[in-house]
């Protein structure tokens, strides 16, 4: 039987990072692979795109390059954040699936997340620096700013992959879960056993926030200085997604007053300049941007890119990346990855 055409163009990926030998030995035994040049790539497609099933990147295409792909049934984006860089609604037209990996980062943003938010409200990572500079403090003194993360009212800004992973190791601790999330119906938050909120109500009342939403062209910059006022003393802001949705100058200023703690994995630039101001803010615990970067989460993204792959071939559909949506995928704006 012929072997179906596989683009391999995963920049910033590489197949050897999202593969074990064995699962690349696999795709390899199942499929002829062709590798995309880094130079001259227009060229490339306009002359394999008409032989390709698959696309394993997230290469520019437009609608003239698209029209030449009879066979192609599915661009799977392993950089796992939709770009505006191909006509989706030429592809959502000519049922060519756009589908990314994402969900395999869901679940090791969410532990960090849980690990950063305890860190916080024990000062974990305080109490060591100040062993390690024989300036501990035992006992009750040592726990003087410290409080518990049980029964806690949380507050979820975005409810996709990365909110529905975390708040399974939060409900142990607290049920008091508030979800604001514009492209969900209230009926389907509430469905999960959780409240509906607006974000004036959420930075007023949360005494932790977490930020999980995808960067979208309505809401960068979205978490202002308005709102970050309204937070309460002693309550925590969690920045897990995307550093776009936040303006960072006002984050900056409130935490400066020293009543709120911040935890964050991302930043509008990175990497961070070594002179950058931030890394002097007191009240913040950073992470530089490590939060999904597991081996075992890439290698389980070339794992579904196999198994949907399996699915796609026999013209079923895929079911464990995700998939594109037609209503949102060109609000979508997240900058690309540079570092895997």
């Amino acid at each position: 039987m012929k072997k179906l055409i596989v683009i391999s163009d995963p920049f910033p990926r590489t197949l050897d990072l999202i593969f074990t030998k064995s699962k690349l030995k696999e795709l390899r035994s199942k499929y002829k692979i062709l590798t995309a040049p880094k130079n001259n790539k227009k060229i490339f497609y306009e002359k394999n795109i008409s032989s390709a099933t698959f696309i394993m990147g997230q290469p520019d295409l437009d609608k003239k390059i698209l029209s030449k792909a009879k066979k192609l049934k599915a661009i799977i984006n392993v950089e796992s954040n939709f770009m505006n860089n191909m006509d989706y609604n030429y592809c959502f037209k000519n049922k060519i699936h756009v589908i990314a990996t994402s969900p395999v980062f869901s679940v090791p943003v969410a532990e960090l997340a849980l690990g950063m938010t305890l860190s916080l409200l024990r000062n974990i990572h305080g109490a060591h620096i100040d062993f390690k500079n024989r300036k501990e403090k035992y006992g009750l003194e040592g726990n003087l700013n410290s409080t518990l993360l049980s029964n806690k009212r949380i507050g979820l800004l975005g409810f996709g992959d990365l909110a529905r992973s975390l708040t399974p190791l939060l409900l142990p601790f607290t049920k008091d879960i508030n979800v604001y999330d514009p492209w969900i119906s209230n009926h389907k938050i509430q469905s999960f056993g959780f409240k509906p909120i607006n974000l004036n109500q959420m930075f007023k009342t949360c005494e932790i926030i977490y930020v999980l939403a995808a960067v979208t062209t309505k809401n960068k910059n979205l978490i202002d200085k308005k709102l970050l006022n309204k937070m309460k003393s002693n309550s925590l802001f969690i920045l897990m997604s995307r550093a776009a949705v936040v303006n960072f100058k006002d984050l900056i200023k409130r935490v400066k007053k020293g009543d709120v703690f911040v935890a964050t994995d991302v930043f509008p630039e990175e990497p961070v300049r070594k002179n950058d101001p931030i890394r002097k803010v007191k009240n913040i615990l950073f992470s530089a941007h490590r939060a999904g970067a597991l081996e075992k989460a890439f290698f389980d993204m070339g794992n579904i890119v196999l198994k949907d792959m399996a699915l796609m071939s026999k013209n079923l559909q895929p079911k464990f990346c995700k998939k594109a949506q037609s209503k949102t995928v060109g609000l979508l704006a997240s900058k690309p990855v540079a570092i895997n």
